[in-house]
């Protein structure tokens, strides 16, 4: 029996990873939706018996779908697919009526297993080899397979990264951290200014920086800290003293030993690689990006900017990191990832 599976991911490179770890056995035909309202439109057209649901997507998020879809009462059994790891996450997508939450990036033998377990697919020789794939022609209704980009690559590399970090500052803070869609770029320095500048929206802030290195792979991570962050982050940890200029240091450190720790040892993880970070440096506190900008003697040339803005829900923190590789590490950066462009 043919089984209606839709694929809900903005990514298209996620999609893809997605469909080629199904399991033959399943027998699954196949259809693709880069948001929450294309797989609203295929189940409203009849189509879906399985989703496999991404949680942050433009246009109508995981959330926002399993809602619509409790709402309705689709017959459709719903496995979650996410980087954002976080355990408020999987409680809420539960609660909203998902069968199950599987991490990023996909293991074929665990959602093989998986799939055993609910009684989706028959246990049998056949699963216990890790190397059955849809049929090919189901991945071509995707027709952005086609030609996927390095850049896309990136993107959906850093959207698990940035989960991985969300996750532990979650837990480090017992908060739930929102997550955006990581936004991926190579820029020339004029335009990375214009992103800086965004990304402050002209408020004070306090900034680190650290450098990174590693299999000809260099770069900086920023982390920007709006100054109305630093009380609510002290209540969150707990700090009972007035925050001063040494306590106000201490707090900043920890988190971006967290954010920027996390995230760079996620992406490099991904690429097999190791990255060595340097210390973090104060790069300047309560200033404007333009004061940072001044002071900056060797501007990037060109660069490939990754820039994620973490935010706690219920509180009026808000941290913009911004992954920074310089030009010369783009080829062996597009060296690492190809594997992962494979078909």
């Amino acid at each position: 029996m043919i089984k209606n599976v839709i694929i809900c991911d903005d990514s298209s490179f996620a999609r893809k990873q997605m469909a080629r770890a199904i399991p033959d056995t399943l027998n699954a035909e196949i259809e693709f939706a880069n948001h929450g309202a294309e797989a609203m439109e295929l189940l409203n057209s009849g189509f879906g018996e399985l989703m496999f649901l991404d949680l942050n997507m433009p246009v109508m998020d995981g959330y926002d779908t399993l809602e619509a879809i409790e709402r309705g009462d689709y017959d459709v059994d719903i496995i979650v697919v996410s980087g954002d790891i976080q355990p408020e996450a999987k409680a809420r997508v539960q609660a909203l009526g998902a069968i199950e939450f599987i991490k990023k990036p996909i293991d074929q033998s665990a959602l093989t297993k998986i799939l055993i377990e609910l009684q989706i697919i028959e246990d049998s020789p056949q699963n216990q080899e890790p190397e059955s794939k849809p049929a090919i022609e189901q991945l071509k209704k995707d027709t952005e397979q086609k030609s996927l980009s390095f850049v896309e690559t990136y993107q959906e590399v850093a959207n698990i990264a940035m989960g991985q970090a969300a996750d532990l500052l979650a837990r480090l803070l017992d908060v739930f951290v929102v997550l955006p869609i990581p936004k991926v770029n190579i820029l020339e320095y004029s335009e990375l200014q214009m992103l800086l500048r965004d990304t402050t929206r002209d408020e004070k802030c306090s900034v680190i920086c650290q450098g990174f290195i590693g299999f000809g792979i260099s770069g900086e991570a920023l982390l920007f800290f709006n100054d109305s962050s630093v009380e609510d982050i002290a209540q969150l940890m707990r700090y009972d003293q007035a925050v001063g200029e040494t306590l106000e240091l201490e707090l900043l450190m920890d988190v971006s030993s967290i954010l920027i720790g996390a995230c760079l040892n996620g992406f490099a993880n991904q690429l097999d690689i190791q990255f060595s970070q340097g210390h973090p440096i104060v790069l300047g506190k309560h200033v404007q990006v333009d004061e940072i900008l001044k002071s900056n003697t060797q501007p990037w040339k060109k660069s490939l900017a990754i820039e994620i803005n973490y935010a706690i829900e219920g509180r009026s923190i808000n941290c913009d990191l911004l992954i920074l590789f310089t030009e010369d590490s783009m080829s062996d950066l597009e060296k690492r990832s190809a594997y992962l462009l494979e078909a």
